[in-house]
């Protein structure tokens, strides 16, 4: 969530201003990409277990839809904020622009905390929550997707939420969903494995070997989890891991295999034998290779950017590095690759799902690894090539690179569509 102090919504219009400055972006269309096209706000009177009735608030932004339909994901939680939702949309137009996929950014979300609800109070709210925003929702203007505390669970509730109102089952109408209800395979490792192709990338562009290379991963949760065993595939040694009850280390590497069965017996990576107990903080200032933050967001700022140790920063989690570390990082040499880069497997993933949906033919887990693979290593490279270019004049982060591609194939749509009427 965002982090206290700081609107969302202020940042991410204060990033496209130094973008579309740099980039002498058109005034007029720099006006039109600072407003989301659309905000909705909604009230939920759900019935509670007890037979009282109590009404949550909920939102739909969808920044753009200048390059197809909106895209993204549904959270519940207790601190969600229009302006958050808000700016999650506006960053969702980017990732989708940066990765090429015929998609604008859109995002939800349910005032609530669902440790407070029961499952049948959570259903009912999840239920409830789309069929308020179906009057703007459809599987070609806006796919909504998993996200903070939903799951593929709640998909299939608000799947199938849609398909009553309309009498047929309608699959293509949000992604994450079960794959015995059309969902995709491949998906749930999506975002891990789009981190291990552009770490991949990263690490051809700065002429070091993978094999032996040491990686630290803070989060070891859907992201991070997976990505250890990918990165292992590689030639990578694991190093050190975190998750909520802290973190360990251990610099001959862990057997990924057993250190995974161990968190699965355990539900945490605490006491995996043969490692050291370190802190998450701790964590992040090893010497290290390749770090992959894939918890939360603002763990790297200006007091601890100074102490980060490694060659490679690949951006699990959204957000990670706040703008001062970025700075700090870009004097030290440190390679960031952004999450609107380096997380958009998932994205991509998702939209692959939705294609299956839509035409009602299914993908092997192979075919959607390799398509998967094209997408983002042709992304990577078209950043990277931005930031070689750039740079020459002078000095910027990777972040900067993709955003200038993102916000230049957002700005070129919206320039050739015209502003109607």
């Amino acid at each position: 969530m965002a982090q206290v102090g700081v609107n969302p919504y202020e940042m991410a219009l204060e990033q496209l201003k130094t973008v579309a400055k740099r980039m002498k972006l058109d005034p007029n269309l720099h006006e039109v990409l600072k407003h989301p096209m659309r905000s909705l706000e909604v009230y939920l009177p759900v019935r509670m277990d007890n037979g009282t009735i109590k009404v949550f608030t909920g939102y739909r932004v969808q920044h753009s839809m200048a390059r197809g339909p909106a895209k993204g994901g549904v959270r519940f939680h207790q601190n969600v904020t229009l302006d958050e939702v808000k700016a999650l949309s506006m960053w969702m137009t980017w990732k989708c622009a940066v990765v090429g996929i015929p998609y604008g950014g859109a995002k939800g979300g349910v005032i609530v905390n669902p440790k407070d609800l029961t499952d049948s109070e959570l259903e009912r709210l999840a239920r409830r929550y789309f069929s308020e925003i179906s009057i703007i929702i459809g599987e070609q203007k806006d796919i909504p997707a998993p996200d903070v505390n939903t799951n593929a669970q709640t998909m299939a509730w608000f799947m199938d939420t849609y398909s009553m109102g309309k009498g047929y089952a309608v699959p293509a109408i949000v992604t994450g969903k079960p794959v015995d209800l059309g969902g995709s395979e491949g998906r749930e490792k999506a975002t891990s494995r789009g981190i291990s192709f552009c770490v991949r990338e990263a690490a051809k562009v700065l002429h070091f070997d993978l094999h032996g290379a040491t990686v630290a991963i803070q989060g070891f949760g859907n992201v991070g989890g997976n990505s250890a065993p990918l990165l292992a595939e590689m030639g990578c040694k694991i190093v050190a891991v975190s998750d909520v009850s802290g973190g360990i280390h251990d610099p001959k590497g862990f057997d990924v295999p057993k250190l995974m069965a161990y968190v699965k017996q355990s539900g945490g990576v605490k006491g995996f034998p043969g490692s050291k107990d370190i802190s998450n903080a701790q964590l992040l200032e090893l010497k290290v290779d390749v770090l992959v933050p894939a918890a939360l967001e603002g763990v790297i700022t200006k007091e601890n950017a100074p102490k980060i140790d490694c060659k490679i920063l690949a951006e699990g989690a959204n957000g990670p590095t706040t703008p001062e570390a970025d700075e700090i990082l870009l004097k030290k040499g440190v390679f960031v690759i952004p999450d609107v880069l380096c997380n958009a497997g998932g994205v991509t993933a998702s939209y692959f799902e939705w294609v299956q949906g839509l035409q009602s033919f299914f993908w092997t887990e192979a075919e959607v690894n390799e398509k998967l693979n094209e997408i983002m290593t042709k992304a990577f490279h078209q950043v990277h090539d931005i930031w070689l270019r750039e740079t020459k004049v002078s000095p910027l982060t990777m972040r900067q690179a993709a955003y200038m591609l993102a916000v230049q194939r957002v700005a070129d749509a919206v320039r050739k569509r015209g502003i109607f009427p």
